[in-house]
């Protein structure tokens, strides 16, 4: 019992920790993307703390981290933009426009999640997810390079950049030296190399930029605010007819999209980390209940954000408290401790980014590119270049499609057809390999109505007929024997094939045989001898 509670007692303080660390994490990048996408910094950082907060507790995967996300910033400025020009400036329609789209948006992940939709996620393959994973680690290494442009534009010189350089090294070298050597695991490194970049900051009075001159830099007021209001503005401001839903309903389906897509990749990723396995149905409802709640209240929207999860796990947080405190600490930042967290140097944040992207970046995809076969190697590639030359979403759903395109064209060739004779002169064809609308060219190319004898027979008992356009595969190649005025019959055919094709027409109650001697059939008929032949080889 004693040990139980150490260990409880141990990982609390590893999640508490590890959440804290997280916390200062989320703050520039939260404030980052409501620049991005045009509104007020406080509503990215509400949207971090109500997101962050309501997966943490309700999400199906315990120390993933949700918040405010580029992938969705960037689809949000067209919106905001197009709102605000709906009305007059003072009136400041795009951001409550913002607020409903992200309302509708969180409708449609909980109705994901409620249909299960979450599942199909096991249906992306290894290569994609290589690839999401390569493309994120750029995207974020990307981000981290505006960080040393000024408020101009302009990148740093001088003894400007150096500085900014030297202060990123020194906190990437803590992050990599302190678990090398073991010399703490009181502290997660992340969290102690930007309290030693911080404090060489502050007592040597170095002027470099800041969290506070980022936010100011880019037109906020600063960090402090309030707690979340309910935003009542919404009911007068966005009237609640057929032409609002045409205008927000297209961006709230790609934005439920991509939040649902990077969420779930995200989890994937966290499951393959901490080698457990997360639910992804109950994190579509926890997403899709958290944006309607962050819209209602203010918020920009958000979903699982890769580079903070990787923190917060390597940090030592697996479970739910470690979100949650990071969340109730972004409150509190915001509440009571402005002053000091505007203090911390962009530079002390930044390398701690360096180090997420070399831990995410999947470096061993060097090392099997010219293992995997061709089209997994194109794939991996292909979805790394689009997911930062577009998305994270447009690139999983391309290297999906990809992949299923390439599927379907190795298993179109590999349909066969093994002919023989018998001594009644019947022509039997045995079709091996699966049939679906890939293979049906190549099945048509394999008989010859006009030439072939009177009795013909099709066995597909080393075959599968997969989809309808196989089954009309089946009824024309029937119809074109039937036309010469043939005699044909089809053997083996699974029980949906010959239901459909009984539904097709009567006359196939004549053609298909219904004796079943395909020897996969009789273990199900003898399950007694099945179970004697495992025995005897210790099965």
């Amino acid at each position: 019992m004693t040990e139980f509670i150490q260990k409880r007692a141990k990982n609390a303080k590893n999640d508490i920790l590890s959440g804290a660390t997280v916390a200062l994490a989320l703050v520039p990048e939260a404030v980052a993307f409501a620049f991005v996408a045009g509104v007020d910094p406080l509503v990215g950082l509400y949207a971090a703390f109500m997101v962050g907060l309501i997966t943490s507790i309700f999400g199906g995967r315990p120390g993933m981290i949700s918040g405010a996300t580029g992938a969705l910033a960037v689809v949000m400025v067209s919106l905001v933009a197009e709102g605000n020009a709906m009305g007059t400036p003072e009136e400041n329609l795009g951001l409550y426009y913002l607020f409903a789209t992200v309302i509708l948006m969180g409708v449609i992940q909980m109705l994901a999640g409620v249909l299960k939709l979450g599942k199909f996620v096991r249906l992306i393959p290894h290569p994609v997810m290589m690839g999401f994973v390569n493309g994120l680690a750029i995207v974020i290494f990307m981000a981290q390079l505006k960080m040393f442009r000024d408020a101009d534009g302009a990148y740093f010189t001088g003894s400007e950049l150096w500085t900014m350089i030297g202060l990123v090294a020194l906190t990437m070298a803590i992050m990599f030296v302190l678990p090398k050597f073991k010399l703490t695991k009181k502290l997660p490194e992340a969290l102690i190399g930007i309290i030693v970049v911080s404090l060489i900051v502050v007592f040597g009075n170095l002027d470099v930029a800041t969290v506070g001159s980022f936010i100011r830099d880019g037109g906020g007021e600063g960090l402090k605010g309030g707690l979340p209001q309910f935003q009542t503005d919404i009911f007068s401001k966005v009237p609640f007819n057929w032409q609002t839903i045409k205008f927000i309903g297209p961006y709230a389906v790609i934005l439920a999209a991509i939040g649902l897509i990077e969420s779930l990749m995200t989890l994937n990723l966290v499951d393959e980390l901490t080698e457990t396995r997360g639910n992804a149905n109950r994190e579509c409802m926890a997403q899709g209940g958290a944006n309607i709640v962050t819209g209602f209240f203010g918020g920009m929207g958000g979903c699982a954000m890769i580079g903070q999860s990787i923190i917060n796990i390597k940090g030592g947080g697996r479970g739910r408290l470690s979100g949650i405190t990071a969340a109730v600490l972004l409150l509190v930042f915001i509440l009571f401790a402005s002053a000091y967290i505007e203090q911390i140097p962009i530079a002390a944040l930044v390398g701690v980014m360096f180090m997420v992207v070399v831990g995410t970046f999947a470096w061993s995809s060097f090392r099997i590119l010219r293992k995997i076969p061709v089209s997994d190697a194109i794939v991996l590639i292909a979805v790394s270049l689009i997911t930062v030359w577009k998305d994270l979403a447009v690139a999983v759903i391309a290297g999906v499609i990809i992949s299923a395109l390439v599927f379907s064209w190795e298993n179109a060739r590999r349909i066969r057809a093994r002919k023989r004779m018998r001594e009644d002169g019947t022509k039997v064809y045995e079709i091996w390999g699966p049939l679906f609308f890939g293979s049906i060219k190549a099945f048509n190319e394999k008989f010859d109505p006009k030439n072939d004898p009177e009795n013909v027979e099709i066995d597909f008992v080393e075959s599968r007929v997969s989809d309808h356009s196989a089954i009309e595969a089946i009824f024309n190649i029937v119809n074109k024997y039937e036309a010469e005025g043939k005699s044909i019959k089809l053997k083996h055919l699974s029980e949906d094939c010959k239901v459909l094709l009984y539904k097709s027409s009567p006359k196939f109650r004549e053609v298909i045989i219904e004796d079943i001697d395909d020897p996969r059939y009789h273990l199900a008929e003898n399950p007694e001898a099945f179970t004697k032949g495992l025995s005897e080889y210790n099965l």
